[in-house]
């Protein structure tokens, strides 16, 4: 395995716990609060005019600029005729550890590497090398033993002041560093930690939800933008996975993930913990241009592993076409009691579809290094075609073929 030197980077990834995905508070209104951030359109000159009073945070073109306000100010911009005011949608979510943070791993290559690999006796992973995974999330913990050398972008577009800081990354509530450890941990240079599914791609440490586990989503949509303009600017393929969401959809993220997805990128996201329902996809996961994963737990039924019951379902009126269609499940991976690496250099084990979708972006990592020449489009059918030959039976809404619980199945590395 090649060893790479930390280039101030940290690999943010917003991939949700069980208890992690927010179930809708995007656009409340505000109350008692001392500033609020605004998203303000209005004819070039009239925005011109706010920005230079009130600063820029992201530039939307069109669809208008983001600031932070204080109370005066945004009372203010309500009576101003001449610009249409909007709240930004804030996600807040709330972490919940498992089975509490251990020293040492219980097992280096967890029951989500075992399926996912198709070996029940694997001892290590591989794969991945010159891909590169943007995880949007809480933070990472770079310095972990199982991830350092791993980071190879550590940015954080949380911080009040700026929309961008470089070379920061921290991580103090765990989800970040578990969704980056079931990507790409190497197994740590001692021979005793974890391993992710592509231990050999680099990461890109996107925080976009402070230590609270809080983030807004034109923080969130400007940083899908950032990484996808990354790719183009170093001519990199890279995954970007968030485990992150909404039952709303967010008009900032929605857009951003077209451009990603245009830019040609991989987006990954999770479908939501509010199953076993059916129509309780989240947003992002439910756009179609976002691979939407659900959740799978280590359990026999009708001779397949089976669907969690808090794993959000999608729309059975779409089930059977093997299209993807908005609110669609698209694959399911590994998502209860996943093992991997914590904030504070140990381990630990939480369930959701955040840790399921992870498996799937490292896979997907892994299938492009062995398949440079594939555009993001044939890496997607690509997946798809491997969920095809593992079908899931089971769970409630599963059944052969494309289902609104698992999809078109569970990918799998062979």
């Amino acid at each position: 395995m090649k060893k790479r030197k930390a280039a101030g980077a940290a690999l943010l990834s917003l991939a949700l716990g069980l208890s992690m995905f927010t179930a809708g508070v995007f656009g409340q209104e505000p109350d008692g609060q001392d500033s609020y951030r605004v998203l303000i359109q209005g004819p070039a000159a009239e925005k011109s005019k706010a920005k230079e009073q009130y600063g820029e945070r992201w530039n939307f073109g069109e669809k208008g600029f983001s600031t932070t306000v204080n109370v005066k100010q945004y009372q203010a911009l309500l009576k101003n005729k001449n610009l249409k005011i909007e709240l930004v949608p804030e996600v807040k979510v709330k972490a919940k550890p498992g089975s509490g943070a251990q020293a040492a791993p219980t097992d280096r290559t967890p029951w989500g590497m075992e399926a996912i690999y198709n070996d029940s006796s694997i001892q290590s992973t591989s794969g991945g090398n010159g891909i590169k995974v943007a995880v949007l999330d809480t933070g990472v913990n770079i310095n972990h033993s199982d991830l350092t050398g791993s980071a190879e972008q550590c940015k954080d577009f949380t911080n009040r002041r700026t929309p961008l800081v470089e070379g920061s990354c921290t991580d103090k509530n765990g989800h970040g560093t578990h969704v980056a450890g079931t990507v790409l941990a190497h197994g740590g240079a001692s021979g005793q930690g974890i391993y992710g599914v592509a231990p050999e791609a680099d990461l890109w440490a996107y925080k976009v939800l402070n230590d609270q586990g809080s983030g807004y989503s034109d923080d969130i949509a400007g940083a899908i933008e950032h990484a996808a303009d990354e790719a183009a600017r170093t001519g990199s393929k890279v995954v970007i996975s968030m485990s992150l969401g909404s039952s709303g959809k967010n008009t900032l993220i929605a857009d951003a993930v077209d451009y990603a997805y245009g830019k040609g990128t991989l987006v990954v996201a999770a479908a939501g913990n509010s199953g076993p329902g059916d129509n309780t996809i989240g947003y992002p996961g439910a756009l179609v241009n976002a691979v939407a994963v659900a959740a799978l737990e280590n359990v026999q039924e009708n001779g397949t592993y089976r669907v969690a019951d808090f794993s959000s379902r999608g729309n059975p009126a779409t089930d059977g076409d093997f299209v993807i269609q908005e609110r669609d499940v698209e694959v399911s991976a590994p998502g209860r009691a996943i093992e991997s690496t914590w904030h504070d250099g140990s381990y630990n084990t939480i369930s959701g579809t955040s840790m399921a979708t992870p498996h799937v972006s490292g896979l997907a990592a892994k299938i492009w290094a062995a398949s440079p020449n594939l555009s993001n489009a044939q890496l997607r059918a690509e997946l798809q075609n491997r969920a095809k030959a593992n079908d899931i039976l089971g769970g409630t809404g599963s059944s052969a073929g494309d289902d609104y619980a698992s999809g078109f199945g569970f990918p799998r590395v062979k």
